[in-house]
């Protein structure tokens, strides 16, 4: 995926993170310059009024881009909620026109209960987006 043209500095762009799951999604917002995340509360909602709930994320934090986990199985295969966390992220895209960046969140769940996070879905989302943060130059 192309690297986006944005008006901030790279130092300073922020970026809201999402970890989709079919009854909560985790998100997080952190920055390139810290490259760490901060937990934000959980969205318990289904269907079109979880993306009502992120379109009133994005809009509270103006990031300049989005990160959506993508989950697989261990072996790296795709199984049903991979389709479905993709089309959320397609979703994104058509409405706010910002860059949304997939990653892979395998084990993102894990490791947050393993670092002791309260909301396991959004330390899901920290974990996401901060390994977003350490892949960029």
């Amino acid at each position: 995926m192309s690297t986006p043209v944005l008006d901030v500095p790279p130092n300073f762009q922020t970026f809201l993170a999402f970890d989709y799951g079919q009854k909560r999604t985790g998100v997080a917002v952190g920055n390139r310059l810290l490259r760490t995340a901060t937990p934000q509360a959980t969205i318990k909602a289904e269907g079109g009024a979880r993306m009502e709930h992120a379109l009133a994320r994005i809009r509270e934090w103006q990031p300049d881009a989005l990160v959506v986990g993508v989950p697989f199985h261990p072996d790296g295969a795709s199984h049903d909620n991979t389709a479905r966390a993709r089309k959320f992220a397609r979703q994104l895209r058509t409405r706010v026109k910002l860059s949304v960046y997939e990653v892979d969140e395998r084990y993102s769940t894990t490791e947050a209960l393993a670092e002791g996070a309260g909301d396991p879905d959004a330390g899901a989302a920290c974990v996401i987006l901060e390994q977003f943060l350490r892949s960029l130059p």
